[in-house]
């Protein structure tokens, strides 16, 4: 995994998303540099998701300022999207439970872009082509802690047949994938025992030693992540409406063709 960063990963102001029926989140400021765990607190309805789908260029904010990794949001959605990737979002980062753990790691290594020059230029491009997708996919594997040899029936093992915490490992690891600047993993210890709760969000801590940045909605963090809440005062609870569906923006009008097919991509199965 790469792990230079410059600059500040996350630098938000006074951010917001309005949508048709209110505000899914408002007034959330947020400085952290790369490798920051970043926890996300706040009762269901309070926009956790919507965070995250904002500070991934999936959602355009429409009160405030922010950049990821340098780069303004709305303005360059696109390329933030290209530079960060999703884990166990309803709706947006789905497991299908009919797959298989080796169907899922395919599907998202073909999505990767091309074989850069790192290997041997004398190999086949077949070959080539082969040896770093599998290279890919073990070193996700790697990172997320997911060992297919534990699994009931390897790679083979259906999503439907993993384990709570295997199934965050799994979404963790293809999010992983392409080696993203930020990841963002919704729901982190949803109906989680509390053993499994402290693994999961260890998993996230020892991502962020690498130098990667991760904004994770759940509760019982660690105590040395950078926590943010969304949940709103009673003030500004009056009178609001609940919380938007989440719509993911698949598109920019800023966004070269390439960076909005490669965002589709990363959006998943929508």
């Amino acid at each position: 995994m790469n792990t230079t960063r410059q600059g500040a990963a996350v630098n938000a102001r006074g951010i917001g998303v309005e949508g048709p029926r209110g505000w899914a989140f408002r007034g959330i400021g947020i400085t952290a540099e790369p490798g920051t765990l970043i926890a996300v607190q706040g009762p269901s309805g309070s926009g956790r998701t919507c965070l995250l789908l904002a500070l991934t260029g999936r959602m355009r904010i429409t009160e405030g300022e922010a950049t990821v990794s340098g780069l303004p949001l709305p303005k360059r959605m696109g390329t933030v999207r290209s530079r960060t990737a999703l884990a166990h979002v309803p709706g947006v980062a789905d497991l299908e439970p009919a797959l298989t753990v080796g169907e899922h790691l395919k599907e998202q290594a073909l999505l990767g872009h091309r074989v850069k020059g790192s290997l041997s230029a004398s190999l086949p491009w077949g070959k080539r082509h082969k040896e770093a997708t599998r290279a890919r996919v073990d070193a996700a594997l790697a990172a997320a802690r997911l060992d297919p040899g534990t699994l009931p029936k390897g790679l083979r093992t259906t999503v439907r047949d993993l384990e709570r915490i295997e199934a965050l490992r799994l979404s963790v690891a293809l999010g992983l994938m392409h080696g993203p600047q930020l990841l963002a993993v919704d729901d982190v210890d949803l109906k989680l025992s509390d053993a499994e709760r402290t693994e999961a969000w260890q998993l996230l801590r020892d991502l962020t030693r690498e130098g990667l940045t991760v904004v994770a909605a759940g509760d019982g963090s660690p105590a040395d992540a950078l926590t943010v809440s969304t949940a709103r005062t009673d003030s500004e609870a009056a009178g609001t409406t609940p919380t938007p569906t989440p719509t993911p923006v698949q598109d920019d009008p800023q966004t070269p063709e390439e960076e909005a097919a490669h965002a589709f991509a990363e959006t998943g199965r929508a």
